[in-house]
């Protein structure tokens, strides 16, 4: 084909009214690329397939409404009508949220079924043709949907052993395995925070699992602090055995990116060493893309679509279209859809503990389990809650329901975590090193307190490393140091504080434990 020809099948192509067919996808490209790094790109899968079906089916039937000829003319109502549809929800989210206290839902789909006559009566008029206006509206709705596609991108793809996200990454490559290497597990229990905060914030007394785990033979760290108050800024610094001022030029006061923070969380120092000495890595699905290791050696997730038949991708992608009302009328529930896949989850970890011990290779199995932060979706014996149960119209957390459902989740998780420890042991020839951490505290606390974060580590043969106010930037040092020949420093334990968005804009929090044998 000569370039005459190919430019003039591309005008030919153009001229046609496959507009509406794309206008149908952009929304829920659109919205993946908003929540970039929350959600695995294969979430988009299924609404994308039903959205372009739906918009396909309503260009057929606003054809034969139009009696067949009127092609471009149906093209043009049919996308009225998708934007109509698929904008409803961002409208009446963005008036909740400004206007919690009006009584805009009416008025709002008022407004939408005034909007939706008007197209009607407009775009039927007879001499309204809409035929030139087909090559610009697809190239706009192409330009939209490339620019969305671009915009989901995640950046490098999978990259497995020896790859660091940080060039400057504090990695040994001359540790040693031992004859019978230990397999390691590095439980992060999400929010999970200290004995004496439970106990004065909450009136919780969490004596008993510290008990049972020093039972088992555990280091529980009485004044432990985490070194930083969000989840990716502390595990970034945990899994890299390092603080993270200075250690990349993103990671300055005034910085919001994090997509070098995300992936030095994916390809770290400690796993970097791990996988050097010849280890299998072993990682589970969290529900949150850029918390997801999927290029370990092992990674253990649910199918896509959970048991509730309805993914969190798809309960938020309804809530933004006028399809919210099914919700509304009881014949979808993506709140309870929500508790379903943390749930489900939640269980498969722990239902996969056997499984992963079992493992013939030495493991580094790093689990991060969403509890108890929330969603609340268990009481105490693990029986289903309701998460809207726990917060207001705003979605937000009152102290008190905030309260109730952590406590709430904290039990159950607690009851999971020693029958998991006691199936790694039991199928453990070499005694395992485990290390349980909360990330951080809970939330809705003072500024001080919300660093006050669970640290229990069983370190066979050589607890006497361990001591009260260690903070996670030194946990994997003297794991390297003790059981592989490492020469890591021990660095001062120290904890910085940063708010949001400028997560980098660190000022250090003092250690105030005053616990005996501090």
């Amino acid at each position: 084909m000569n370039l005459k020809n190919m430019k003039n099948a591309v005008t030919n192509w153009f001229s046609k009214p496959w507009y509406p067919v794309v206008i149908s996808a952009y929304p829920v490209l659109a919205l993946l690329s908003a929540n970039v790094g929350q959600v695995q790109p294969n979430a988009a899968i299924r609404p994308l397939l039903i959205s372009i079906a739906f918009g396909g089916l309503l260009f057929f039937i606003v054809w034969l409404f139009l009696r067949n000829s009127k092609v471009h003319k149906a093209a043009f109502l049919t996308t009225l009508l998708l934007v109509l549809f698929f904008t409803y929800g961002h409208a009446y989210i963005y008036i909740d949220e400004k206007y919690p206290k009006s009584n805009y839902t009416t008025w709002l789909a008022i407004g939408w079924i005034v909007l939706l006559l008007l197209s009607f009566f407009w775009t039927t008029r007879p001499k309204l043709t809409f035929i030139s206006s087909a090559p610009t509206l697809n190239t706009v709705t192409l330009a939209l949907l490339v620019m969305s596609l671009g915009q989901t991108s995640f950046g490098d793809g999978p990259r497995g052993a020896h790859a660091l996200g940080l060039k400057n990454a504090a990695i040994e490559t001359d540790l040693v395995r031992p004859e019978n290497p230990p397999d390691v597990y590095f439980f992060i229990l999400d929010s999970y925070g200290r004995s004496d905060l439970l106990y004065s914030a909450y009136g919780f007394d969490n004596s008993e699992f510290v008990s049972e785990l020093e039972k088992r033979g555990f280091f529980v760290a009485k004044c432990s602090q985490s070194n930083y108050v969000r989840t990716e800024i502390s595990l970034g610094s945990s899994l890299n055995m390092q603080y993270l001022q200075g250690l990349d030029e993103t990671f300055t006061p005034k910085s919001t990116s994090r997509r070098v923070l995300w992936d030095s969380m994916k390809h770290s120092a400690v796993r970097y060493n791990f996988e050097n000495m010849g280890y299998e890595t072993v990682t589970f699905e969290t529900g949150f893309a850029w918390l997801d290791i999927n290029d370990s050696d092992h990674f253990m997730s649910l199918p896509p679509i959970s048991s509730g038949g309805m993914t969190d991708f798809e309960g938020l992608f309804l809530r933004t279209t006028a399809a919210r009302y099914v919700q509304d009328l009881g014949l979808v529930d993506p709140d309870y859809l929500l508790g379903v896949g943390f749930r489900d989850r939640f269980k498969f970890v722990f239902n996969n503990i056997d499984d992963v011990a079992k493992i013939e290779q030495p493991t580094f199995t790093y689990i991060h389990v969403i509890s108890p932060h929330p969603p609340f979706v268990f009481d105490p014996e693990g029986n289903p809650t309701y998460p809207p149960d726990f917060w207001n119209d705003q979605r937000q957390y009152p102290p008190g329901l905030y309260q109730k459902g952590y406590v709430n989740q904290l039990q159950y998780l607690n009851k999971n975590m020693l029958a998991a420890i006691d199936t790694i042991v039991a199928n453990s020839e070499t005694p395992p090193i485990i290390i349980i951490q909360g990330d951080h505290g809970p939330w809705l606390q003072p500024k001080d307190k919300r660093f006050w974060n669970l640290t229990a580590i069983y370190f066979p043969e050589h607890q006497d490393q361990l001591y009260s106010t260690i903070t996670p930037v030194n946990i994997f040092r003297l794991v390297f140091n003790t059981y592989f020949g490492g020469k890591y420093d021990i660095l001062e334990d120290i904890s910085y504080f940063s708010p949001v968005p400028n997560l980098y804009d660190f000022s250090e929090i003092p250690n105030s434990c005053n616990h005996p044998g501090n």
